[in-house]
């Protein structure tokens, strides 16, 4: 099962790959030394950490994900809807829209989801 809870500096590194992806393990060791202050070693340990995870993978020495950003976040969602909300989507937008009320907008879109949804 994939750990979808990632660290703050995991979820720098991982949103710098998505935004540079595909990238030369080199360029990337580079890229974390300016943008983030790393040396190499911890550049490897985080791409080691994250490809173990099956998020990233390193393949002849070029890094790119498994996981779009997108797919990462929406199994994120959907561990946290399971684990806080027992799987339910309408207790979790009940708890969203007990403080924050829905503007049109936002109720329209939903309701196109919904629509879409169901085929």
């Amino acid at each position: 099962m994939l750990d979808y809870r990632l660290g703050a500096m995991e979820t720098k590194f991982a949103e710098l790959m998505w935004h540079s992806e595909p990238i030369s393990s080199g360029d990337l060791v580079k890229l974390c030394e300016k943008e983030l202050g790393w040396k190499k070693s911890t550049t490897y340990t985080m791409l080691r950490r994250l490809c173990q995870r099956n998020i990233f993978q390193n393949k002849d020495g070029v890094v790119s994900s498994i996981l779009s950003k997108q797919e990462f976040k929406a199994l994120q969602s959907e561990k946290f809807i399971e684990e806080t909300f027992d799987g339910s989507l309408p207790q979790f937008l009940a708890a969203f829209t007990m403080r924050k009320k829905l503007s049109k907008k936002e109720s329209d879109e939903l309701q196109k989801l919904i629509n879409q949804s169901r085929g």
